[in-house]
């Protein structure tokens, strides 16, 4: 996979398919993601050398600024996004949980890459609007402190753009709590 991701967000799906395939058409990019989320919203994720994705994002961005929600390019993303983005992250005892939520699938996924270099913490789960109507969260685990400096820091991260919804630090959850949320 190549370095930089890139995803653009829009509030219906016909925009968002339109910007899919503009990506595409725009630069050599890889289409990772393009499908609808909750409620009725449309993402488009990608990858491919950081101009390409520059390119896309820009050219899918303009195709309907009424209509975009949010965008992100990532020149050097956390490898953990990709586990935290496909489900595929095993963690089995957190020393601590911490939580953010967004109004945003886009502020999300910059958050927790965020996150991730601000500390030392695992990405648990990136969960992109599906089921939320629109909002988006990330999970991530890791020693009390290290966790509190990673939610502090994608806080403000998240609200520079006023996608900022809300976040926990949840010490030494509960094993019953914790085998429900996963």
């Amino acid at each position: 996979m190549k370095k930089a991701i890139g995803m653009v967000e829009f509030k219906t799906v016909s925009s968002g398919m339109r910007a899919a395939d503009r990506m595409v058409k725009t630069a050599e990019v890889e289409l990772l993601q393009a499908d609808t989320v909750c409620p009725g919203k449309f993402l488009a994720l990608i990858s491919g050398d950081l101009s390409a994705v520059n390119a896309a994002v820009e050219a899918a961005a303009n195709i309907d600024r009424e209509q975009l929600i949010d965008t992100f390019v990532l020149g050097n993303p956390h490898d953990s996004i990709f586990s935290a983005l496909y489900g595929t992250s095993q963690i089995d005892s957190p020393n601590a949980l911490g939580v953010i939520e967004t109004f945003s699938a886009a502020t999300a996924v910059v958050a927790a890459d965020v996150a991730a270099k601000t500390a030392l913490v695992d990405l648990i789960e990136l969960r992109l609007a599906r089921g939320m109507c629109g909002k988006s969260y990330l999970l991530l685990t890791g020693e009390i402190a290290a966790v509190q400096a990673a939610i502090d820091r994608a806080k403000i991260n998240a609200g520079e753009k006023g996608m900022f919804l809300d976040s926990a630090v949840i010490p030494r959850p509960d094993k019953k709590f914790w085998s429900k949320i996963l």
